[in-house]
């Protein structure tokens, strides 16, 4: 019979240390297993965030995100914005995160320019989405 390790034991062995083990466990919804789920990206994509509510206020900061709707909205720059799917499309999870350069999947590790293209592990680009930012009103849109 094989021998077992945690979870931890196992995240650990594979680098994983202090913030970075605690955001694969915090951002993870499921680690249990590499099933392909059947998750279809946000559709008819069409809405504004308020940056002035709490809600989105980490948009103020650059490197920081927001998920709305199944999207991922990152503050890339002191004037703009980058906004893709959290569905990942190298297994359908949706564990699109972003890093403060680039948006990454938890679930595998795959990553993706801001612009959605994809750079490693996965061999389809997410889905991006247009954004405009009016005053404090930010307007994520297909």
């Amino acid at each position: 019979m094989p021998n077992k390790i945690k979870r931890n034991e196992f995240l650990k062995s594979l680098g994983f240390k202090g913030a970075s083990l605690l955001a694969v466990y915090c951002g993870a919804t499921s680690l249990s297993s590499c099933k392909n789920e059947s998750v279809s990206p946000a559709s008819a994509v069409d809405f504004t965030l308020d940056l002035n509510q709490a809600a989105y206020s980490a948009l103020n900061t650059v490197g920081k995100y927001v998920i709305y709707n199944q999207v991922v909205i990152a503050r890339v720059s002191a004037t703009s914005f980058a906004a893709v799917t959290q569905i990942c499309t190298h297994e359908g999870k949706p564990q699109v995160m972003y890093n403060g350069s680039k948006f990454y999947c938890t679930a595998h590790g795959a990553t993706f320019s801001t612009a959605g293209a994809a750079l490693s592990v996965a061999n389809r680009s997410l889905t991006s989405y247009q954004t405009s930012l009016s005053g404090t009103s930010l307007r994520v849109y297909a």
